[in-house]
């Protein structure tokens, strides 16, 4: 069954302990990003596995291979359970990241790689000198690079996750943010899909952040979300 991952989109370690606890049982897995990271470092990221949740560390790692190797181990001394790199990091840098989350044995971190970001289209892609490809194709392109390289799965867009899920192998993870309810506002991301859409299509995890943290009641945004799911 796919799991809800709250973004903890907040500035401070306060913020974060606090959404946390008010949205309480409904969600047992949260994002914690760059925005909270470089503020609070690994202190944050404590402080919501003492809550008793899961944490998915997305930092998006691109760097040569033993540094990204070396940064992959301290997530998994954290505790951490889900970690992004970027694929365009190349086959050494992911096979050295899956090499540091093994180290951990089976309940380590689960290297997720990046393929292209959901505030991307087209025009952004030939901005960056991708061109002959729609963001689909690099999508997949990028996709079947990583996981054949020793990604556990990869971050994607709703809109993309029914392809990937029948192109590659049983057990690929699928972590799809750009999902929004029904109704809700789209905000910055341009590829975006229904909590029932993502799920049917494939999505083992899907990244909320503001349709829960800005709403007026978040327990009960959440339990939408979850409903929705199917969860």
């Amino acid at each position: 069954m796919a799991e809800l991952i709250v973004a903890l989109d907040v500035q401070t370690r306060e913020e974060a302990v606090e959404k946390v606890k008010a949205i309480g049982d409904p969600v047992g897995f949260y994002k914690i990003g760059l925005e909270l990271f470089t503020a609070e470092g690994p202190d944050v990221v404590k402080a919501v596995k003492d809550l008793g949740k899961k944490v998915f560390l997305d930092l998006k790692f691109h760097d040569i291979p033993r540094t990204v190797e070396r940064a992959i181990r301290s997530g998994g001394k954290l505790g951490v359970d889900l970690m992004t790199i970027h694929s365009v990091g190349a086959k050494a840098m992911i096979q050295s990241a899956r090499m540091a989350a093994d180290e951990f044995g089976p309940n380590g971190p689960k290297i997720l790689a990046v393929t292209v970001l959901t505030s991307l289209d087209q025009t952004d892609l030939a901005d960056v000198g991708i061109v002959g490809r729609t963001p689909a194709e690099q999508v997949m392109a990028m996709a079947k690079f990583a996981t054949e390289n020793g990604a556990h799965g990869l971050v994607c867009s709703p809109k993309e996750v029914g392809a990937l899920s029948k192109a590659l192998k049983a057990g690929t993870l699928f972590i799809t943010p750009g999902v929004r309810p029904a109704g809700a506002a789209v905000g910055d991301q341009k590829r975006v899909a229904t909590p029932a859409d993502a799920v049917r299509d494939g999505a083992t995890h899907l990244v909320v952040g503001r349709p829960i943290l800005a709403a007026e009641d978040p327990v009960a945004a959440a339990r939408q979300i979850l409903a929705e799911m199917g969860s």
